[in-house]
């Protein structure tokens, strides 16, 4: 399967523990394309619909849907777990994402 960085597919994270988002949902692909590309493993960054405004958590519309991405569960899946593509993150959604993962990973 293609993948590529910032698209966003429906995801199957079950089964889980604690507090780790749960069920299928849309996910970002945050790891990058040479990664995609070679290995059958992607990083990902679940959405949800309610969120408090958590500082590692970045405000979208997808779809015409209002929503959160939830950069403080990021996470590695098999490809296995892809269900299907929905689309990709508007440019101005990607630099939001870019910025709060340097800040939280990178002094």
């Amino acid at each position: 399967m293609v993948v590529s960085q910032y698209e966003v597919f429906l995801i199957s994270l079950d089964p889980t523990i604690g507090h780790e988002i749960k069920k299928s949902r849309p996910c970002v692909i945050v790891s990058p394309n040479e990664m995609n590309k070679f290995i059958g493993t992607v990083i990902i960054a679940p959405m949800t619909a309610k969120s408090h405004a958590y500082p590692t958590r970045v405000e979208l519309t997808f779809q015409s849907k209002k929503g959160w991405l939830v950069l403080d569960q990021i996470r590695t899946v098999d490809k296995a777990r892809l269900i299907k593509k929905l689309g990709k993150l508007e440019s101005k959604t990607v630099t939001k994402v870019k910025r709060v993962i340097q800040e939280m990973l990178v002094d």
